[in-house]
């Protein structure tokens, strides 16, 4: 790890305090653009060319704006790419432009309780500032004005342009100059430039500023009798909850490392006199590398010992009953039998990461994008189909030597999984405080025993979707 400043440091009394941290526009766009072009890298393989039918409506109209950029669609046909688009619904190039948008550490509000540093987006250099200060004191008035004195990490001279390509409009809080101070910024632009400043003073900004406590109105007081209001935070919470409750118990988990990948040979199920497996559809641009007996026998060998209720859905309707931990899952049992050598647990970090997008460090959503992906390849290469056209190989499962293969890269996985999921949950931790209040976190939504009272006003919100069971096909 590298040395620490001790001036990145904040003290403890500070972390209590809102304050503003402003992040200047040199280091923040400079790290924006790093993070798109990292990004453009990671999803070049599996992106569509520009004449591609799917990029034939890349232009973005807006309210105030015309988009367009280089940013084409992930290509439905790529085995290694595609369950971006069906599983996570990054469709279209607004799909990857998502992944693309830079947003700064939610963990640089929390003061002492981070040691700023750890990755790229939190060790930016910022300035903090806690009051009046002669030399950012219009600037501090203004963020604090906008943000309802909840304070936030102001990226400074962000525009309105930058929404929705290079940041997240989610989240957004624009910090307008007033407008003496908009009149003597164009009047000092005026006499320093040999252009004329087309803006408008009124819409000019100090910056963008980020604070889940902004957008999730924390800055409004909640009377004891306003039992809507309650209601309907605890059901906002719930799904950040969930998540939560989902990374705790994966780290807590024992490891299962000989299931082998089996769910996608589950999903070419088809024995004698059976119906044909309606989830064969999915990879039906690949061919199979092995005959319908050879998935019918390593299927049938041991069984299948999948935990993944997600995958569940997609077996072969004969394959349910060949799975040792049900045939039938509810969306709660995911509490119990979710594990960390899991390859899907670790595709579904973006899943879960994405749920914080405008909120969640852009490294790390990198890092879970990476992983995300490495998992989904040994996930094909380990499937009964012929993806070597795309750069897979080939991990033959239905082998020993293919099962051993298969288990020491489940392992590897499983390791480089770990520090990211710390990570993803603390992230969760650290938006949840600061977005809600103390006494609306109470409980968590994996209480299913609360679910069919609906007299409950005080108690978490428990979605009707977590009540559901998967069935194969």
């Amino acid at each position: 790890m590298s040395p620490i400043s001790p001036s990145l440091i904040a003290s403890k009394s500070q972390s209590l305090a809102p304050r503003i941290i402003t992040i200047s526009e040199t280091i923040w766009r400079t790290a924006a653009s790093n993070h798109s072009q990292r990004i453009k890298s990671i999803l070049q393989p599996g992106l569509t060319p520009l004449d591609h039918v799917l990029n034939s409506g890349r232009k973005y109209r807006g309210n105030r704006r015309h988009i367009v950029d280089e940013w084409t669609a992930l290509d439905p046909t790529n085995p290694i790419y595609n369950f971006l688009v069906e599983y996570y619904g990054l469709k279209g190039a607004k799909g990857p432009r998502r992944l693309a948008r830079w947003a700064p550490d939610l963990k640089l509000l929390r003061g002492a309780d981070t040691i700023v540093g750890d990755d790229a987006s939190s060790s930016v250099h910022h300035t903090t500032v806690t009051q009046s200060d002669s030399s950012v004191d219009v600037v501090y008035k203004a963020a604090m004005k906008a943000s309802h004195g909840l304070g936030g990490i102001l990226l400074e001279n962000a525009n309105l342009d930058d929404l929705g390509g290079t940041l997240y409009l989610r989240g957004s809080v624009p910090v307008p100059m007033e407008e003496s101070d908009s009149m003597l910024q164009s009047s000092i632009q005026s006499t320093t430039a040999n252009t004329d400043d087309n803006d408008d003073p009124e819409q000019q900004l100090h910056g963008i500023l980020y604070n889940p406590a902004v957008f999730y109105d924390r800055h409004l007081p909640i009377e004891e009798d306003d039992i809507e209001r309650r209601k309907k935070l605890r059901k906002t919470i719930a799904p950040f909850q969930w998540y939560s409750s989902i990374l705790q118990t994966t780290m807590e988990s024992e490891p299962i490392l000989h299931c082998y990948g089996l769910h996608e040979w589950a999903m070419q199920y088809h024995p004698e006199g059976s119906p044909p497996p309606p989830s064969a559809k999915y990879q039906s641009s690949l061919k199979l590398r092995v005959s319908r007996e050879v998935i019918n026998e390593a299927v049938e060998r041991k069984g299948i010992r999948c935990t993944h209720v997600d995958a569940l859905r997609f077996f072969a309707p004969a394959a349910g009953p060949l799975n040792h931990h049900g045939h039938e899952l509810e969306r709660m049992d995911q509490l119990r039998l979710e594990q960390k050598g899991c390859v899907h647990a670790h595709m579904d970090l973006l899943k879960i990461g994405l749920k914080l997008h405008g909120f969640i460090s852009s490294e790390l959503l990198l890092e879970i994008l990476e992983l995300s992906l490495a998992a989904r390849q040994l996930d094909v290469e380990a499937s009964p189909y012929d993806a070597t056209e795309y750069g897979a190989r080939i991990v033959p499962v239905e082998t020993n030597e293919g099962r051993k293969m298969y288990r020491d890269e489940q392992i590897v996985l499983m390791q480089r999984s770990e520090p990211i999921r710390r990570r993803l949950l603390d992230a969760y931790e650290v938006f949840m405080k600061l977005a809600f209040e103390e006494d609306v976190l109470g409980g968590d939504s994996s209480d299913k025993n609360i679910a069919e009272d609906t007299s409950n006003t005080e108690g978490p919100y428990i979605a009707p979707e977590r009540l559901a069971t998967a069935r194969p096909g």
